[in-house]
C-alpha cells in the first residue's frame, strides 16, 4: 500500500515473499485441488453446524485458507464480497491480539471491527493460526452474518456513528492455546438479543476453522513444507498470467461511469452522486474511487476492505472460467481511494449499510468497463438485494423472532442472450429460503405471493431479466426494517437497449392504507400488514426492434411481459 496526503493506492494481490516456484505442474495441480477440497470441507462444516438460517440457507458467509504470508490459497464458492476482505480480517485479528509473536497453537480469534473486516459489526470473522513444528504455516478463517450483535436495533438504516452499530471485538482470543475463554463467550451471549443463535454460530465458525486447520496440515505434511511453498507459488504465478493475458487484449484507456445512491439512510430526500473510473494500462488495471463525496452522516459508507473486495469480485466475474481465484489472480489489480470518503470512511463514520454502496459501485464499475469494448460485461441489474426484515416477540412462543433475506433481481442482458431472474449483485450464491421453511422457523409470517414481476425486464434485442414480486403478511405485531436502494434509478442498458424497472416497496396496512418507502429502522407495523416487495429488472442489450418475434411471443406466453408492453416495445412481433 502506498499513500500521499490525499489518496491511498492498494496492490490487491501480494507478490510471493519467496522466489521459488519450481513445483512441478502435476504436483501443483494436486495441491490446488486438495486446497479447494479443504475449503469446501470448511464450508460444509459451517453449514451443517450453524444455528442461523441466514447462514445455512442464504449462504451469508465465507470460508478461506491463507498461507503464512496471508496470501489466499483457496476459498469455497460462498459470498464473494466477504471473500475479498478476508486478508484484512486476518491482519486485523492478529494486530488486535498483539501481533504474530502473540499467536500460539490452538488460538482462535474473534474479530468484527468494521474498518478491518470491511463489513458491519454483524459480520463476524473467526481466525485461527495454523502451526506445524512450532512454525506458522497458514491461517484458517471465515466470516458469517449474525442475526443480532447488540446494535441500537437488530438491523439499522439510520446510525450516525460506529458506536450505535453493535458490540465491537477488535481481535480477542476466544480460545487460547486450545483453552476456551468462558468470559468471552459470556460477552457474546450478553450482547445479543438472540443469544442462542449467536453462541451457536460462534461454535459453528470455530468448528469450521478447525476443519480447515486439520485439512491444511494434512496437505503440508503429505508433500512437505518446501514442496508446498514451491507449488503454491507456481499456482499464484499461473493465476497472475491468466489475468494479465486477459487485460493485455483490451485497449488501454480510462473509462468512467457515474452512480447514484438514493440517500444516506437518514436524509432520505437527498440522492448522492459519485464517479468511478477504470484505467487499463497494458496488463495492469486500476480502479479509481478517489472522485467520490466525503463520508456520509448516515450508514451508507463502504469501509476500505470492502471497496477492495468490490474490485476483486468484479475482476473475478469478468474473467469467468479461470479457475477458483487465488492470491495471484489479483496481482494485476490496483485500487485507488481517498481516506475520509464514502468508499474509504474513517472512524467513527457509520457504515452499517456498507453493502449497498458496494453493490451500487459494482454495477457502476461494470458500466465503466463496458466502455472499453463490446461484450465485456452484461447490461446493468437493479443493483440491490431488496431486503426487508421484521422482528418482534412471538405471541405464541414469547421468544424474539427476526427474519429477512436478500431477494433476487433481474440480471442484465448480454450480447447473445437474455438476462435471468436469479441475480443478487455481489452475493452470487446467496439463496432465498423456501416460504415453508421461514413459516416453520417463525410463526409471525405468512407468505402470499412469490412470482415474476411482469414488464420489469428492460426491452432490447435481448431483454433483461425480470424482477420478482414477493408478498407476505405479518401474523404478529412487529417492527420493520427496510434497506431498499435503487428505487429512483433504473438499470443501465447497452447498444440501444432500454432500462428495466427500478425496485419498489409497498406496505398495505389493515385499514387499507398503502404506503411506499425506501429505508426505515424499527417501524412499528400491526398484525395483518401486507408487505409487497418488487425487485427491479435488468437492462436490455441491442435495439428492441431487432428482437426475434418468436421470443416476444414466448415471453408473453410465460408471463414475463404483458401484451401492452409487447405492443409498445415490440410492435414488429404483431
Amino acid at each position: 500500500m502506498t499513500e500521499d496526503n490525499k489518496t491511498v493506492l492498494y496492490q490487491c494481490g501480494q507478490d510471493s515473499k519467496t522466489e521459488t516456484n519450481t513445483g512441478d505442474p502435476v504436483t501443483t495441480e494436486v495441491i490446488r485441488s486438495a486446497l479447494q477440497s479443504a475449503a469446501n470441507q470448511m464450508c460444509n462444516t459451517l453449514i451443517r453446524t450453524t444455528f442461523s438460517p441466514i447462514v445455512y440457507e442464504a449462504n451469508d458467509f465465507c470460508v478461506a485458507l491463507y498461507d503464512k504470508n496471508i496470501c489466499m490459497l483457496s476459498q469455497a464458492p460462498t459470498l464473494p464480497i466477504f471473500l475479498g476482505t478476508m486478508n484484512f480480517c486476518i491482519e486485523g485479528a492478529i494486530e488486535g491480539v498483539g501481533g504474530v509473536e502473540a499467536l500460539e497453537p490452538g488460538d482462535v480469534i474473534l474479530y468484527n471491527l468494521p474498518y478491518g473486516t470491511g463489513s458491519h459489526a454483524q459480520d463476524v470473522a473467526i481466525v485461527m493460526p495454523i502451526f506445524l513444528d512450532d512454525e506458522i504455516v497458514g491461517y484458517s478463517c471465515n466470516k458469517a452474518h449474525w442475526y443480532d450483535i447488540g446494535a441500537k436495533n437488530p438491523y439499522c438504516t439510520d446510525t450516525e456513528d460506529l458506536f450505535q452499530e453493535g458490540v465491537m471485538f477488535p481481535g480477542v482470543k476466544i480460545y487460547s492455546k486450545g483453552k476456551k475463554s468462558e468470559d468471552m463467550f459470556r460477552m457474546v451471549e450478553a450482547n445479543s438479543r438472540m443469544p442462542v443463535f449467536a453462541l451457536g454460530d460462534v461454535h459453528a465458525q470455530t468448528a469450521a476453522v478447525r476443519a480447515g486447520e486439520e485439512a491444511l496440515l494434512k496437505i503440508i505434511k503429505r508433500f512437505g513444507k518446501d514442496t508446498f511453498d514451491q507449488c503454491t507459488n507456481r499456482m499464484f504465478d499461473h493465476g497472475e498470467k491468466l489475468v494479465r493475458k486477459y487485460f493485455e487484449e483490451l485497449p488501454d484507456g480510462r473509462y468512467e461511469a457515474t452512480g447514484t445512491l438514493d440517500n444516506d439512510g437518514i436524509n432520505q430526500d437527498v440522492a448522492i452522486d459519485y464517479k468511478v473510473a477504470v484505467e487499463i494500462r497494458g496488463s495492469t488495471v486500476r480502479v479509481d474511487f478517489s472522485d467520490v463525496p466525503d463520508a456520509l452522516g448516515g450508514p451508507m459508507n463502504c469501509p476500505f476492505p470492502s471497496t477492495v473486495s468490490t474490485s476483486r469480485v468484479l475482476l473475478g466475474m469478468m474473467l469467468g472460467e479461470t479457475g477458483s481465484p487465488t492470491e495471484g489472480h489479483f496481482r494485476p489489480l490496483e485500487v485507488l481511494t481517498r481516506p475520509g470518503s464514502i468508499f474509504h470512511p474513517l472512524p467513527p463514520s457509520p457504515c452499517y449499510l456498507y453493502g449497498w454502496p458496494l453493490m451500487n459501485a459494482m454495477e457502476t464499475l461494470y458500466e465503466a468497463f463496458s466502455k472499453a469494448g463490446k461484450d465485456l460485461t452484461p447490461s446493468g441489474c437493479a443493483g440491490d438485494i431488496c431486503a426487508v426484515q421484521a422482528y418482534g416477540i412471538d405471541d405464541k412462543t414469547g421468544e424474539m423472532f427476526f427474519n429477512g433475506y436478500a431477494l433476487p433481481t433481474g440480471s442484465g442482458a448480454q450480447i447473445t442472450k437474455d438476462g435471468t431472474c436469479r441475480y443478487v449483485p455481489g452475493l452470487a450464491r446467496s439463496l432465498l429460503p423456501s416460504a415453508e421453511l421461514q413459516e416453520a422457523k417463525f410463526s409471525a409470517f405468512h407468505f402470499r405471493r412469490w412470482e415474476f414481476r411482469e414488464d420489469s425486464c428492460g426491452p432490447g434485442k435481448y431483454r433483461g431479466g425480470n424482477g420478482i414480486v414477493y408478498e407476505w403478511e405479518l401474523t404478529n405485531d412487529a417492527r420493520l426494517i427496510s434497506t431498499y436502494e435503487k428505487t429512483k434509478t433504473a438499470s443501465w442498458a447497452q447498444q440501444g437497449g432500454l432500462s428495466g424497472l427500478p425496485n419498489k416497496l409497498e406496505l398495505e396496512y389493515p385499514d387499507g392504507r398503502v404506503e411506499s418507502m425506501m429505508k426505515c429502522t424499527g417501524l412499528p407495523v400491526p398484525k395483518g400488514t401486507i408487505i409487497r416487495q418488487y425487485t427491479g429488472g435488468g437492462g436490455g442489450y441491442g435495439l428492441p426492434e431487432e428482437r426475434d418475434p418468436a421470443l416476444v411471443r414466448k415471453d408473453l406466453q410465460e408471463g414475463f411481459i404483458t401484451e401492452e408492453h409487447a405492443r409498445e416495445h415490440y410492435p414488429h412481433a404483431f
